[in-house]
């Protein structure tokens, strides 16, 4: 639909460890789709999202979210938080220590729905844990359970705020999974902070990415972060994030530290030991690019 989008054009004069800077964001996003906002500490990303959450007012412009306008200076229109909709996830999950984690997703309804707590909790793996409370559930229960909160308000818009960035490598890696399924289940509109180009890569339809409080790129991952001039005589290392099969061969994407993506012709013989999210170097041999695991 023409208005299923989120038109933002926001300025907000913010202060930072390097002085002050404006934040001066004017964007359109697609309802239904999982955005990164990429970039620096201290570029705006956290901000954005709590002005659109409804926690902080910016300076100037307008939000508008399909028919309904959130954010006017002109017109000084200023929507509530609680008449947004929104679901904001917290880097720290910032689950009720005092309910258990069944009580923590009843908590975030607009109205009880025992079947709807169901799903939530056997989607995400939760049903046993159900009577337990938070001080006895490992991180990444937490923030399994912080996601099923998140959801279970079903929002029109879902914020997640560097949801995983608390979390060792191979937490990481199996709760980007679970921000996948969590999108695929409910199809709501998601903008998410990172700072992990493989996560972006993995989980993002689109990445917006956001220098000293502006947009300084746009579009899908492959196309803001590829690096089509590879040498012959490549060698980097970094981790796989896609495999696609194409006809008779297979694509394979590989994210490295220093923000690029490579991709990478093979075969099915050369994927016998390889996976998404392992850890390897792509280097050149007789100017054919190969893929070796890292130990």
């Amino acid at each position: 639909m023409e208005n299923d989008v989120i038109d933002i054009d926001i300025e907000k004069m913010m202060l930072t460890a390097n002085g002050p800077m404006n934040l001066a964001v004017r964007t359109t996003i697609p309802s239904g789709e999982l955005i990164a906002l990429f970039g620096e500490s201290g570029s705006g990303k956290t901000t954005l999202l709590r002005i659109l959450a409804g926690l902080v007012s910016p300076d100037k412009g307008s939000i508008k979210f399909r028919n309904t306008v959130w954010f006017d200076s002109g017109k000084q229109i200023n929507i509530a938080p609680q008449q947004r909709n929104v679901s904001l996830m917290f880097q720290d999950f910032a689950l009720f220590p005092n309910m258990t984690v069944e009580q923590n997703i009843q908590f975030a309804q607009p109205e009880r729905d025992n079947t709807s707590v169901n799903e939530l909790l056997d989607n995400f793996g939760l049903t046993e844990f159900r009577k337990r409370k938070p001080n006895g559930l490992s991180g990444g229960q937490k923030q399994r359970v912080a996601l099923a909160r998140a959801l279970a308000r079903k929002p029109q818009l879902l914020l997640l705020d560097e949801p995983l960035s608390a979390l060792d490598a191979e937490m990481r890696h199996a709760l980007q999974d679970e921000i996948a399924k969590a999108h695929s289940l409910s199809g709501v509109t998601t903008l998410m902070v990172s700072h992990d180009l493989n996560e972006v890569f993995r989980l993002a339809s689109q990445v917006i990415c956001i220098e000293n409080g502006v947009i300084t790129r746009n579009g899908k991952p492959e196309a803001v972060f590829s690096d089509n001039s590879i040498s012959g005589k490549v060698q980097i290392t970094g981790q796989i994030a896609r495999i696609e099969k194409q006809d008779t061969i297979y694509v394979v994407t590989v994210t490295s530290g220093n923000n690029q993506i490579i991709k990478v012709i093979a075969f099915e013989n050369d994927l016998e030991n390889l996976k998404i999210g392992d850890r390897v170097m792509v280097f050149s041999k007789a100017f054919n690019p190969i893929i070796s695991r890292l130990k």
